[in-house]
Order: C-alpha cells, then structure tokens, then sequence
C-alpha cells in the first residue's frame, strides 16, 4: 500500500464541492479543510506507484475548483495505533 498526502487549493467559493469530489474519487481515503496556506488535505491510499499518478494527475487535478497541488508521498506510518500494533507482537 502507498499513502500520499496531497495539499489541494482551491476556489474558495467552491471548497465544500470539490472536497465532497475528491472524496469520491478511487483512491482518496480522506478529505479534510484545513487553515493555512491550502485549502483542502487528500489521503490518498493506493497499491503502487504508478496508481497514485493515475488519481492526482489523471482524476483529481482535473476536478472543478481544483487550483494547484502538491503531493508528498509517505515513508513511513507513525500513527500512535501502528505504534502499539507493534509493540503487541510477541506479548502473548
């Protein structure tokens, strides 16, 4: 599984659309609206590489209302239950 975390502008006036799109689209887990610099967080969660090419490029740059995008791809999960799925194994 590849995540990557896209960072969305948007046109302001049109933010509560194209989060509900993004949403819809295969391969976007989660939209959130957030304070900053950019409007709207995608998480995308695919099974390779070249998938994440076809939901950014290919779907979600061409939504309605879509400005611009940077996308980062993750590494690494850290997330606190990752953490403790981890630190159970071997505990029985």
């Amino acid at each position: 599984m590849v995540t990557a975390i896209v960072f969305v502008k948007a046109d302001v006036a049109r933010i509560p659309e194209v989060a509900e799109q993004l949403a819809a689209l295969d391969g976007v887990s989660e939209v959130y609206s957030v304070t900053g610099q950019i409007d709207l967080i995608a998480i995308v969660r695919v099974r390779d590489h070249d998938e994440i090419a076809q939901v950014v490029a290919d779907r979600l740059n061409k939504v309605a209302g879509v400005q611009s995008t940077e996308t980062h791809i993750a590494f690494r999960s850290y997330s606190k239950h990752d953490l403790e799925s981890a630190f159970a194994l071997g505990t029985d």
